[in-house]
């Protein structure tokens, strides 16, 4: 497969989603002491399919689309796509699962979760969403994402606790 084209589903991607969104979340439930079974199994679907398939596919676009140098330079449209991608809302919808797969009670409080956890982590986001989408190349860019986000499951369950009041 060319870099940059785009593929639907791959089981080295799914793999990579499972194990390491798994254990991402585990360390957090355990961090927080609240190891539950149905989430472990629920985060592994999601790392398996979903994040398997979207974010390999996003990755895949942004080589597309950002190909040569324009006014604004390659690395910051490559960068500004992943974090138009990894938005508020799209962190609002992991915690959204979390609580689904926890048995925990869901609400509109989610967004303001997401907006919250999204600005307090922009500067590392920015920096992580620069060295995958400019330093890795696009084979193992979901695995760098997947790593980070991973370490970020941790933070983002923390967050759910922290900033809910």
């Amino acid at each position: 497969m060319t870099a940059g084209a785009s593929r639907f589903w791959s089981p080295r991607n799914s793999l990579q989603g499972l194990t390491i969104y798994t254990l991402g979340d585990v360390a957090a439930q355990l961090l927080l002491h609240q190891l539950n079974g149905g989430r472990v199994l629920g985060v592994m679907a999601l790392g398996a399919t979903l994040y398997a398939i979207e974010i390999p596919n996003w990755f895949a676009f942004i080589d597309k689309r950002v190909t040569e140098q324009r006014p604004v330079p390659r690395a910051l449209q490559r960068t500004a796509l992943a974090l138009a991608y990894f938005n508020p809302l799209w962190i609002a919808r992991p915690l959204l699962f979390l609580r689904l797969f926890s048995g925990a009670t869901v609400g509109v409080d989610l967004l303001r979760l997401g907006l919250v956890s999204w600005a307090a982590n922009l500067p590392v986001a920015v920096l992580a969403n620069w060295l995958i989408q400019v330093k890795i190349p696009l084979r193992w860019r979901f695995l760098a994402s997947a790593t980070f986000s991973g370490l970020m499951a941790i933070y983002y369950a923390a967050s759910d606790v922290i900033w809910r009041h």
